[in-house]
């Protein structure tokens, strides 16, 4: 052993009481450089903002400086690829959406293992999606969507993109409910709702964000949300299981996530200081200014919630031979 790495590892067991090495270098972290959170989506989307959000207050708790890289494309795939293979030492996370329990299943060759190559930290909290109709529609609930599917009346709807959460949403409701409507795909938010406000889509579903100053300006009227619990945001809207269909959740979500190989001891005090941020109400209140209710806990559950995601979301594209745009 080099003299060096001896002297080394000597006073991080002084410093630590004798503790193993991987629990003195994780003692240690952060130590060396700047910690990044990479938002595997482009700037000004929601994974961009949770990003920003979490970084100022993770910088000053851990006396560090924590910065952010987007890494968009691909539907959030490049940048959790860039994540997957980034070294595993405690100074690279991804932000990721719901997109990353979807994109197993609807993107051939993923240069990574969604399970196996990436160790979730925290799930940061999630959001219905809103299923909406214009202001002069005919539809006044969620019921009277329900009625002309099952009656073959041709009801479209409008979402972000094919392969998107609220796509593969609609496409689980149709067959749990044998009930038939056209999607419309569309090329993200802004033309989707341009759409929706001027009625040249029946309905549009997308998430709180996305919908919610529209429905404040009365220019969309929401019908139902996607989460097994009513919207805080809208709380007078009926959830999808309420109005018919029992046990029907298709949240939208964010998470980080971390290299395998990560430490544990990094991980588990990465996760305390994500909880501990995400338990500011300053913090708590930046989020809900975005669409979301925060979550928190622990890596464990975080790996269950996404994992249940992926399983729940193959079967959808498998059973409706859906593909990416």
């Amino acid at each position: 052993m080099h003299t060096l790495k001896r002297v080394v590892i000597a006073a991080c067991f002084a410093a630590t009481g004798m503790l193993s090495w991987p629990q003195a270098f994780a003692q240690a972290w952060p130590h060396r450089q700047p910690i990044k959170l990479v938002a595997v989506f482009p700037p000004g989307g929601s994974v961009d903002q949770v990003a920003r959000i979490l970084a100022v207050p993770l910088a000053a708790q851990l006396g560090t400086t924590v910065i952010v890289e987007n890494k968009g494309g691909a539907s959030g795939s490049i940048g959790a690829a860039a994540v997957a293979a980034a070294p595993p030492d405690g100074y690279t996370f991804a932000v990721v959406f719901d997109t990353f329990g979807v994109n197993p299943a609807l993107i051939p060759g993923l240069p990574y293992d969604s399970r196996k190559d990436l160790d979730p930290i925290v799930l940061v909290g999630t959001s219905p999606m809103v299923l909406a109709t214009y202001a002069g529609s005919e539809y006044k609930t969620f019921a009277d969507v329900v009625g002309a599917a099952k009656a073959k009346k041709n009801v479209s709807y409008g979402s972000i993109g094919s392969g998107s959460l609220g796509h593969l949403a609609m496409a689980l409701l149709g067959k749990n409910g044998q009930m038939d409507w056209q999607h419309i795909p569309y090329k993200g938010g802004g033309p989707l709702m341009t759409d929706a406000v001027a009625g040249h889509v029946p309905l549009s579903i997308g998430s709180v964000f996305l919908i919610k100053p529209h429905i404040d300006n009365k220019r969309v009227r929401p019908l139902a949300v996607t989460t097994s619990k009513r919207s805080p945001d809208l709380p007078d809207v009926p959830t999808m299981a309420e109005s018919g269909f029992a046990g029907f959740d298709a949240p939208a979500w964010w998470a980080i996530l971390a290299p395998a190989r990560t430490p544990p001891e990094i991980l588990r005090r990465m996760n305390e200081e994500i909880n501990k941020a995400l338990r500011n109400p300053e913090i708590a209140r930046k989020l809900d200014a975005q669409g979301i209710d925060v979550v928190g806990g622990t890596p464990e559950s975080a790996r269950v919630f996404i994992e249940r995601q992926m399983d729940i979301w193959a079967k959808v594209v498998k059973d409706n031979g859906i593909k990416a745009d």
